[in-house]
C-alpha cells in the first residue's frame, strides 16, 4: 500500500475542534494523486494524453475523527481494472496502526476530446500494482433515493472555487455542498456518493434533501431538468445535546 504521513492541521478542524469530513476526504483525494505523480502516470501524463480519471463512487466509513496536531499515516491501493474502471481502497491511521477511517471509490479513466470513456492502457497497468481488497463493510455503488418526502433547498452556482483541474465540479466539492444540508452536530460515520454528471461553471444545482430518521440524510444534487449530477447519502448520529434538543423542538 502506498503511504503518506501527515499531521492534523487547525486549518482542518471542524467546529467541533476534530479533523473534518471534507479534509477527511481531501487527504484520500490527495494520496492517490501523490501515489499517481510517484508511479509516472500522474497528472502531466493524463493530461498529455487527454485523459482523467473521473470519480463515479465513493464510500467513506469514519470510526474517528483525530484532533489537532495528531500523527495520522494515509494509504490507498488499487485492487481491480475492469476496462475502463478502476477501484481503489484508502486507509486512514494512527501511528501505531489504530484504524481511523477507510474507503472504497470506483473511477472512470475519459478521454476529455471526445468525452468517452477509455481502455486502461499498459503503462497504468504496470504502474498500479493490484492489492487485496481492504477488509470493510462493502456497500452498493448505486443509491437509491428514498420514497419519503423532500425537501427543496435554493439553487447553488457553480463557481470558480468548486471546479478542478478538468474545470468540473471536484467530486469533494459535491460532498461539501450535500453536507450543508444536515443538522448542526451531525457526526458523519459512513458517507457514499454516486457521480452521474459533470456540472461547470455557471451550472445551478438543485438540492433536495430526504430524511430517514435522525440517522440517514441523503441529499441529491440536480440539475435545472431534474436530472442528478450527485446523490449523497450520509448515516451517522447527532451528538446527544444536539438530539435532545431537537427532540424538543419536535415536541
Amino acid at each position: 500500500m502506498y503511504k503518506i504521513k501527515n499531521r492534523i492541521r487547525y486549518s482542518e478542524l471542524d467546529s467541533s475542534g476534530k479533523l473534518s469530513f471534507g479534509a477527511l476526504l481531501d487527504y484520500f483525494q490527495d494520496c492517490s494523486t501523490f501515489h499517481s505523480e510517484d508511479t509516472g502516470v500522474g497528472l502531466s501524463y493524463l493530461t498529455d494524453r487527454h485523459l482523467a480519471w473521473v470519480l463515479s463512487a465513493w464510500q467513506i466509513a469514519a470510526d474517528r475523527y483525530p484532533a489537532l496536531g495528531e500523527q495520522v499515516v494515509i494509504g490507498t491501493a488499487p485492487y481491480e481494472f475492469k476496462g475502463f474502471m478502476g477501484c481503489r481502497n484508502f486507509l486512514m491511521e494512527t501511528q501505531d496502526g489504530e484504524r481511523l477511517a477507510c474507503a472504497n471509490s470506483i473511477w472512470t479513466l475519459m478521454d476529455m476530446e471526445v468525452m468517452r470513456p477509455s481502455k486502461v492502457n499498459e503503462d497504468m497497468q504496470k504502474a498500479y500494482v493490484l492489492e487485496e481488497k481492504l477488509a470493510m463493510e462493502y456497500a452498493p455503488r448505486k443509491i437509491a433515493i428514498p420514497s419519503t418526502e423532500s425537501v427543496c433547498e435554493a439553487a447553488v452556482e457553480v463557481r470558480r472555487c468548486h471546479l478542478d483541474t478538468n474545470r468540473h465540479v471536484n467530486n469533494g466539492q459535491y460532498v461539501r455542498m450535500a453536507m450543508e444540508y444536515l443538522p448542526e452536530a451531525f457526526c458523519i460515520r459512513q458517507m457514499r456518493a454516486e457521480y452521474k454528471k459533470q456540472a461547470r461553471r455557471g451550472d445551478f444545482i438543485y438540492p433536495l434533501i430526504y430524511r430517514s430518521g435522525q440517522n440517514m440524510y441523503t441529499v441529491v444534487l440536480n440539475n435545472a431538468q431534474k436530472q442528478p449530477y450527485c446523490v449523497v447519502e450520509f448515516s451517522g448520529c447527532l451528538s446527544n445535546q444536539a438530539a435532545d434538543k431537537e427532540k424538543n423542538a419536535e415536541a
